[in-house]
């Protein structure tokens, strides 16, 4: 009974009120109808009680019995009432004197964060936040019964949800500069030793004054990180440079220090110049010594007034009076007498000399020969050709005979009529006008399918070196080729690199006449021979190339981010050299490590019938990681290679890659932290 009891005194008053009258009907009908009493709904042990009695046929002493004991439930039920009754008073007290509690611990709060400055976390702790935050906590509890303040309420939760916040913050970046911290004091334990033991414990100190803020704005100063240690202004507005009426020109040459100081000197200044190389444009020489009275560089001019050379610019620094001379040149425009730029193709013997009498019949072959999509062994090609066509043209247009002739006729006919017209096709496709669809001849009096080589959807879509189809000029020795470009690699470098050749100004190099002039050589780079070249040149010829190209894609499609876009830009960027298309991806792992599986490929970059094997190099090298450059800070320096010493220059390459923080050892915990390039 007092089991069941105790599952009433959980109920609410109301639900009370509504038990007994449920009891007080069954009562009722018990006494008249002894066969409904199972529908009573009263407590788990009068309902047992009543269906025994109902499960029975008892006698008269039994239904008093029943009545005695309905009777006695009631007075139970009225009893556990009036406790409940008395509970919910007690409930109600305790409820108003809780309510009072919250208001005087609301006001506490509400002085507290409203009253004083809210705190500025700066990395460490500030003494009685556990006590604010405690206080604060409290606060945001909400009476529904009373009408307070809700956006009091929510100002003081806010301040509550940011300084936890701000502490997590905190706690999460510190954890992340643990080991960037620790790989900092291990290049310092290197490269200093004993004798910089103290400054390992003013490191240790100043990183004790631990600021996530300034952690967060190292990403933001990293950009310009190079340039403080050329000694230049890390300030915003030195980013900016002065705007000039007037023009800066600069003359150097190849490998001067003086010059590489001229132009530290000029940036840090804020000032823009003209550079005017004399070993790229010879031609100025004889201007410089008509303005100057000698050769010798550096010279810099503002409009037409000489300044002089870094000595020069120096003691007018010093003396105050550079100052005045800036000021005349942001006013002043530049006279008729002040020396002009480098011109568009000045000097540049690219894309210029004989013109090649077999491309020009290739060119009349193009418009006369119909070019369409055609089906050959079950697949369909583009822009293609027959072979029986293009004997018929050759027949016809120079006057070839397509069966054997006599010698009298040899001697009679012009110089062409030496050949065939069978054999005439082959020296154009062997001077790589033209090509077999899958390389399965070079030229044939049949249905087999050729394509000529600009029509080739690969080299029309992806190649870079052939911005007006194929070039009319006769193909130049590879070697004096690769000797032009390495040359105009190293101006580009000196000019536009940084002193270590790990930072490339890229907006510089892009609107520069040295990078007109590289995409005008490398448009000779078409139907040049590779494939006798020895090793020392042509190591040198593909490392220089790769760097070069590396570059220009960046400039063209910009930096890539991501594992899909660094595929795509070593994948599908492509020059034609040789007649073949080549990738980044084929030049590094093709050529130069010998035809090796690049990573996380299945596939090697050439075929065993792929006509590019036979460019490939002998063995693989690997010293050319350490010199092949793709737009990554963790990457090698940049720098050209000469075929003369092209292997004690990738030994030092290595050794400068290695020192210049491939690999740092951590002597006290023994640890190496090593580049991923060496993976």
């Amino acid at each position: 009974m007092e089991k069941d009891n105790s599952g009433g005194k959980n109920a609410t008053v109301s639900l009370i009120d509504e038990r007994l009258g449920e009891i007080t009907d069954g009562i009722q009908k018990v006494q008249g109808k002894p066969e409904e009493t199972r529908s009573l709904n009263v407590s788990n042990y009068n309902v047992i009680k009543l269906d025994e009695v109902n499960g029975q046929d008892r006698s008269g002493d039994d239904r008093d019995q029943n009545q005695t004991l309905a009777s006695r439930a009631v007075q139970d039920n009225l009893g556990d009432k009036e406790k409940h009754v008395k509970k919910c008073d007690k409930m109600d007290k305790d409820r108003e004197s809780y309510s009072k509690a919250l208001e005087e611990m609301y006001e506490t709060a509400k002085a507290v964060h409203f009253d004083e400055p809210e705190p500025v976390f700066d990395g460490t702790e500030v003494p009685g936040m556990e006590t604010k935050l405690n206080s604060s906590t409290c606060s945001s509890g909400f009476n529904l019964e009373e009408g307070y303040m809700w956006h009091e309420k929510a100002v003081v939760l806010k301040n509550f949800v940011k300084e936890k916040g701000a502490v997590a913050v905190t706690n999460v970046l510190h954890h992340l500069s643990i080991k960037r911290d620790d790989v900092e004091m291990g290049t310092v334990r290197v490269y200093q030793g004993a004798p910089g033991s103290s400054k390992i414990g003013e490191q240790t100190a100043e990183r004790s004054a631990w600021n996530p803020l300034n952690y967060i704005k190292m990403s933001c100063t990293a950009d310009a990180g190079w340039k403080s240690e050329q000694g230049e202004d890390d300030t915003e507005g030195s980013l900016i440079p002065v705007v000039t009426k007037g023009k800066v020109l600069l003359y150097t040459r190849l490998g001067c220090q003086d010059c590489r100081e001229v132009r530290w000197f000029l940036r840090n200044r804020r000032l823009r110049y003209v550079e005017i190389n004399i070993d790229l444009y010879p031609s100025r020489k004889l201007e410089l010594e008509k303005l100057s009275g000698s050769c010798a560089v550096p010279k810099v001019f503002f409009n037409e007034v000489l300044i002089g050379g870094l000595s020069e610019l120096k003691h007018l620094d010093m003396s105050g009076k550079l100052a005045e001379k800036i000021d005349f040149l942001i006013t002043e425009a530049p006279s008729t007498e002040a020396p002009l730029s480098p011109l568009s193709g000045e000097d540049d013997v690219s894309c210029k000399g004989p013109v090649d009498e077999l491309a020009l019949i290739v060119q009349k072959m193009k418009r006369y020969i119909v070019v369409k999509d055609r089906f050959y062994k079950m697949r369909r090609f583009t822009n293609c050709f027959l072979g029986s066509e293009a004997v018929d043209f050759l027949s016809e247009d120079q006057y070839l005979e397509r069966e054997e002739v006599s010698l009298d006729y040899y001697v009679l006919s012009d110089h062409y009529s030496e050949f065939q017209a069978v054999e005439f096709g082959r020296k154009l496709a062997s001077e790589l006008f033209f090509r077999h669809v899958l390389d399965e001849n070079l030229l044939e009096d049949s249905n087999h399918l050729y394509r000529f080589l600009d029509h080739d959807p690969v080299v029309s879509t992806q190649c870079h070196n052939t911005p007006r189809g194929m070039i009319e000029l006769k193909p130049k020795p590879i070697t004096e080729i690769a000797s032009r470009l390495r040359f105009l690699f190293c101006a580009i470098l000196e000019a536009y690199a940084s002193e270590d050749g790990r930072l490339v100004d890229y907006r510089s190099v892009h609107g520069s006449e040295e990078f007109a002039r590289y995409l005008r050589i490398i448009q000779e780079l078409q139907r040049v021979d590779v494939q006798d070249m020895p090793r020392e040149e042509k190591l040198a010829f593909f490392i220089n190339l790769y760097n070069m190209m590396a570059i220009h894609a960046i400039l063209v499609w910009g930096h890539p981010n991501g594992s899909l876009e660094w595929r795509k830009l070593l994948g599908d960027f492509k020059y034609v050299v040789g007649g073949f298309t080549y990738s980044l991806s084929s030049i590094h792992n093709g050529i130069l490590r010998c035809n090796q599986r690049p990573p996380f490929n299945l596939l090697k970059p050439f075929g065993v019938r792929d006509k590019r094997l036979q460019v490939a190099l002998p063995y693989p090298e690997p010293l050319i990681h350490f010199a092949l450059v793709c737009g990554t800070r963790s990457g090698p320096a940049l720098q050209c290679y000469s075929s003369r010493n092209i292997d004690k220059e990738l030994m030092d390459a290595a050794r400068v890659f290695i020192r210049s923080g491939g690999l740092i050892v951590d002597l006290s915990s023994k640890v190496a932290y090593a580049s991923k390039l060496l993976k």
